[in-house]
C-alpha cells in the first residue's frame, strides 16, 4: 500500500530533504585523490550528527556497518566505506545520503568524478543524471510509473549504455524502503498511477556495459559483472498537485526544484 502524505509529513520531509541535499554539497569539496572513502564516511556521519541534529539512516540498517555509501567505478551501489579504499584521479564515486530528522527520511546521491575523468566516464555520469532529470520529469498527477521508467530505458539505450534492473526506486517517508518499487526500465501507460502526496526516490543505476550485476560476498556491495563503470543520480521526489517537487534539490540541479 502506498502512503499519502499529509501536509504535515511533506513539511517534515522537505526539512529533512534539504539538509540531505545540504550534505552532498558539504562532501563535494572532499571528493579528491588521496582521500579514503572511510574518510568521506566519517566526515558526513560528524556532520550529520554535529551540525544537523540528525540521524545517519545506513548505520545499522540490517546490518550495514557505516553511514553513508560509497559506490567507486564498477561498484553499482551499496558500496561500503572503508580506509583501505583511497580515490585516485580518474575515478568515479557514488556517495549515497539518507538522513532521518524527526522520524523521516530524506535519500539522495549523486555521482562525482574524482580529479580528470576520461571521456567515457564523463559521459557516463552526465547520461546517468540526465536519466534523473528525464525520469522526475514524467512526474505528475495522472502519469504512471512506467512513463518514468521508459523515459529513463529509453534515453540510457540510446546513449549505448544500460539500465540497471535488479535494484530501483522506493517510498519513502517514515519507512526507509516502503511501497512503491520505482523500476527504471518499463513501458509507458503502465504501472502506478501517481496521485498527490506521493513521495519516493528515483535513482537510475546505468552501466557502461552490460546490465548485468552480482553481489559480493558481503552481502552489500553490487557490482556490474563485467567490471564497466557505472553511474548513479538519485532524488526524493513529491508529487504535488501539478506536478513534482524535489526535495533533495541541490544548487547544482539541472531541473528547478518544482516543475
Amino acid at each position: 500500500m502506498v502512503n499519502i502524505k499529509t501536509a504535515f509529513e511533506i513539511e517534515k520531509m522537505r526539512t529533512v530533504g534539504r539538509l540531505a541535499a545540504e550534505q552532498l554539497e558539504m562532501i563535494a569539496d572532499f571528493v579528491r585523490p588521496g582521500v579514503s572513502t572511510g574518510e568521506l564516511d566519517r566526515i558526513c556521519h560528524r556532520y550529520t550528527i554535529d551540525h544537523q541534529a540528525a540521524t545517519p539512516a545506513p548505520l545499522n540498517y540490517r546490518g550495514f556497518p557505516k553511514s553513508i555509501c560509497t559506490s567507486v567505478n564498477h561498484v553499482v551501489c551499496h558500496g561500503i566505506p572503508s580506509d583501505e579504499k583511497i580515490l585516485k584521479d580518474g575515478d568515479i564515486v557514488n556517495i549515497d545520503v539518507t538522513l532521518i530528522k524527526d522520524g523521516f527520511h530524506g535519500d539522495t546521491s549523486k555521482t562525482f568524478i574524482v580529479g580528470k575523468g576520461s571521456v567515457r566516464a564523463d559521459r557516463l555520469v552526465e547520461t546517468s543524471r540526465h536519466c534523473l532529470n528525464l525520469g522526475i520529469a514524467e512526474v505528475r498527477p495522472g502519469a504512471t510509473l512506467g512513463d518514468i521508467g521508459h523515459a529513463i530505458q529509453r534515453y540510457a539505450e540510446k546513449q549505448r549504455f544500460s539500465v540497471v534492473r535488479e535494484y530501483c526506486g522506493h517510498g519513502i517517508g517514515r519507512v526507509f524502503h516502503d511501497e512503491p518499487q520505482v523500476l527504471h526500465y518499463g513501458r509507458p501507460g503502465t504501472g502506478l498511477t501517481l496521485t498527490p502526496g506521493m513521495t519516493f526516490t528515483i535513482e537510475p543505476m546505468i552501466n557502461a556495459g552490460k546490465a548485468s550485476v552480482k553481489l559480493l560476498p558481503d552481502q552489500w556491495t553490487v557490482v556490474t559483472k563485467d567490471h564497466q563503470l557505472t553511474a548513479q543520480w538519485e532524488h526524493t521526489i513529491l508529487v504535488t498537485d501539478t506536478g513534482y517537487e524535489i526535495l533533495t534539490h541541490r544548487s547544482d540541479d539541472e531541473l528547478p526544484r518544482v516543475g
